[in-house]
């Protein structure tokens, strides 16, 4: 493919390569080209905790993300099993931002490990590589990049970057590279919905491209169904937002080893989860406008109730006598085998 370019606006999609496993081979040098899965206290005999992520030797006895430490320990019975540390990542994703901020280009931060990147520039593949070796350099991780006409080309082009690698995907090419491919191959369509437009024969990303706006918007609604073929075109949002993220609300939750069946022990937690989400809101400087507590039974049902506050408080008292209120309208006649507060919090007033 000719990718010679005349200076234009490119949207850039950066994604840190097993970025939480790799974190943590900087901290263990001695794991580096081991399997390793990093995921809860890093026990896999304990259960219901699972791997949020592996290494690429993990990922070859088909470890993944999500799955639990149970399997992935009996898919790969070598494998270095480690507790997760989100202080750590979120420090080594906020060297990777500064390191991006830079370059002459606008961030807009996804998560810990992926940005967007908006660049007017003639050569986006030199750019890409300049950004992949200053992160290389200051902070010793590696990152894959997708270029595109838009975030949704540049994110697809990022994951056939993988890993270490640059790859563009733009309107020139998207017909070549993604007709035949299955339409959960796009950004924003999943296994389900991907099972329901095969029921109506779409199964490429071709056909979805083909199909009738109207057909679509009658058996997914007027927004999904107009929205999975503008995906499957190569459409998507180009704008670059660089103001930080603000959090709307926040949440504490714990999954029991076992479960629970005593409904005073459950009041306790959820009295626990109540008083962690307060300190949180108190140390963000934000009020909390509003109380949900989740309950999660056997066999997996998993319920929400929540009540609006009068007015904002940081008061400890409130949060957790509204919490238990909340619980008592929940049905604990089954184990509960996983408990949730969250709350929301008033925006500041420039983000309204």
């Amino acid at each position: 493919m000719d990718n010679t370019s005349t200076r234009r606006d490119w949207i850039l999609h950066l994604d840190l390569d097993q970025f939480i496993a790799a974190v943590e081979i900087l901290r263990h040098p001695e794991l580096r080209g081991k399997p390793v899965v990093v995921g809860g206290s890093g026990d896999p005999t304990q259960p219901r905790t699972v791997a949020a992520t592996a290494t690429y030797e993990a990922r070859a006895h088909g470890v993944r993300s999500g799955m639990p430490l149970r399997t992935a320990l009996r898919r790969c019975p070598d494998a270095v099993f480690l507790p997760t540390d989100p202080p750590a990542y979120e420090a080594a994703s906020e060297r990777v931002m500064a390191v991006l901020r830079d370059f002459p280009v606008r961030v807009e931060v996804w998560g810990w490990d992926e940005a967007f990147l908006g660049a007017t520039t003639d050569d986006p593949e030199a750019l890409a590589a300049d950004l992949q070796r200053a992160v290389r350099t200051r902070t010793h991780l590696d990152c894959s990049i997708g270029i595109g006409d838009n975030k949704h080309q540049a994110k697809l082009a990022s994951g056939f970057a993988k890993p270490a690698g640059v790859h563009r995907l733009t309107s020139d090419n998207w017909a070549a590279v993604m007709n035949e491919r299955p339409t959960h191959a796009l950004w924003g369509i999943g296994a389900r919905t991907a099972a329901r437009l095969a029921g109506l024969g779409l199964h490429t990303v071709a056909q979805l491209a083909a199909a009738d706006p109207a057909d679509l918007a009658a058996r997914f609604g007027p927004t999904n169904g107009p929205w999975y073929r503008y995906l499957a075109l190569g459409k998507g949002e180009a704008e670059i937002v660089t103001t930080p993220w603000i959090p709307r609300g926040h949440s504490r939750e714990t999954t029991f080893q076992h479960d629970l069946t005593d409904r005073a022990d459950i009041a306790r937690h959820v009295t626990t989860l109540a008083e962690h989400v307060t300190h949180d809101a108190v140390e963000a400087g934000r009020e909390i406008t509003k109380v949900t507590v989740k309950v999660r039974t056997t066999p997996f049902q998993t319920r929400t109730r929540q009540s609006t506050l009068p007015a904002p408080t940081t008061d400890p008292a409130t949060i957790i006598r509204t919490a238990l209120a909340i619980l008592d309208r929940h049905d604990l006649t089954r184990p509960v085998r996983l408990l949730g507060v969250a709350v929301d919090y008033t925006m500041p007033p420039d983000t309204e």
